[in-house]
């Protein structure tokens, strides 16, 4: 891999593009640019493995808050798909075990130290002779709506992710054989024999205010973009009452109890129509409702929302009639349609991207069954409504590539699940 040119960079694009390179040059490079004053000191984990919760997905509790008090992700994240190298064994899932209670004992699980997942596809459980019990909603990944042209057919993916790009690097690193110690413990097992990565199916990105508009060196991203925007469509998102909870996407019977579904998809993203020849008012029709650019309810970035992206009742039924009398509708509000009772059912945690030296996004959704999340993604595309693509939401922005279906397995059935755990 050849690394990013230091010089024509600052520091926080350098290290970003270090995590999309991966590698371990790319981790050399990384520790040697913290060197000095600006050493990271990365909080330990833990010996106890009782004292971190029985779900995987369980992050929100560990995890910083914003000043209106939505949980904040970490600003690094690397999705490492993996293949398995050997039949699932008792040997290879003790394996698996010792190498993720590795990365445990090393890393505080929070955004300074290391928050992960690993999910398992269902050309994974393909290979038993059981099935997934009836509990378990984990469908091989398909177009929904016709609009992608390729799948994760790998075996598992690992989600990892921190505020400090050394310790995504050097977690994924040390799970292969590539370095000797996880943030000065000694690498007891690793992964090697087990898996393998998939390189070319590796996938990176970031969120956070200000990191967006660090790439504008992109192809694709304009200078228009804001400054201070967390996301490269511009906007805030993740409003605590506009996100499932994580009780709400678990899994709560069954031999997967405590497990949740995850769903990938990897999109590129139009960005210079969106910011260089719509205005911000359309931008918020189109991201929002008409109604939130009228009221001017959200702000340059979102800065107005608080815990919210301002749905009610009533505007999310007025998305016909918003298409009808003024032509154009919100994605938010199409999308809010798929809730149930009110709720909404999926647990977003994507981030923006360049990897490729494109822009776009790694939407990942956690719900309770892969149903839920095509429900709502149903609902978003508005086939039902009277008004042209440009105004329909942000349908004719975005581009899906891939998508990817995924079992986020109980911490204690993590190392390579059997089918049919009973």
């Amino acid at each position: 891999m050849t690394l990013p040119d230091r010089s024509a960079l600052s520091r926080r694009d350098y290290l970003r593009a270090l995590v999309a390179v991966g590698g371990a040059s790319a981790l050399s490079a990384c520790l040697s640019e913290n060197d000095g004053d600006e050493a990271v000191d990365v909080p330990s984990g833990t010996d106890d493995p009782d004292s971190l919760p029985a779900r995987q997905h369980a992050w929100n509790e560990f995890l910083s808050r914003d000043d209106d008090g939505n949980v904040q992700l970490p600003e690094h994240h690397v999705l490492t798909a993996l293949s398995l190298s050997t039949e699932p064994s008792d040997d290879a899932r003790g394996q698996v075990e010792d190498a993720l209670r590795g990365l445990e004992r090393a890393y505080e699980w929070s955004n300074e130290g290391l928050v992960f997942t690993i999910g398992y596809t269902p050309a994974y459980f393909d290979r038993f002779d059981g099935s997934l019990p009836d509990s378990v909603d984990l469908p091989a990944p398909e177009p929904i709506v016709g609009d992608a042209d390729a799948f994760d057919e790998f075996d598992a993916v690992l989600h990892l992710a921190s505020d400090h790009p050394e310790v995504v690097l050097e977690a994924e690193e040390g799970l292969f054989g590539e370095r000797d110690e996880f943030n000065g413990r000694e690498i007891e097992t690793d992964l090697t024999g087990v898996f393998e990565r998939v390189d070319d199916r590796r996938r990176t990105g970031f969120v956070g205010r200000g990191l967006p508009a660090d790439h504008t060196d992109v192809d694709g991203v304009p200078d228009s973009i804001p400054d201070e925007a967390p996301s490269l469509m511009g906007f805030r998102s993740g409003f605590t009452e506009s996100q499932a909870t994580e009780d709400r996407v678990t899994i709560t019977e069954g031999p997967f109890e405590g497990a949740t579904t995850q769903h990938v998809s990897s999109m590129g993203l139009n960005l210079r129509q969106w910011f260089e020849q719509d205005s911000q008012h359309q931008r918020v029709q189109k991201m929002f409702s008409p109604k939130h650019a009228d009221e001017g309810a959200v702000g340059r970035t979102g800065e107005k929302l608080a815990t919210t992206n301002g749905l009610t009742d009533e505007r999310i039924a007025a998305t016909e009639s918003d298409a009808s009398d003024h032509g154009v509708v919100g994605h938010a509000q199409k999308a809010a349609r798929g809730r149930e009772d009110g709720k909404p059912p999926l647990l977003r945690r994507d981030f923006s991207t360049v990897d490729d030296d494109r822009p776009g996004v790694h939407f990942l959704a956690l719900q309770e069954g892969i149903e839920e999340f095509a429900r709502v993604r149903r609902a978003m595309e508005g086939d039902d409504l009277d008004v042209t693509n440009l105004n329909n939401g942000i349908t004719g922005y975005i581009f899906v590539n891939r998508r990817g279906n995924y079992l986020v397995p109980p911490r204690s059935l993590r190392a390579l699940p059997p089918a049919d755990p009973t």
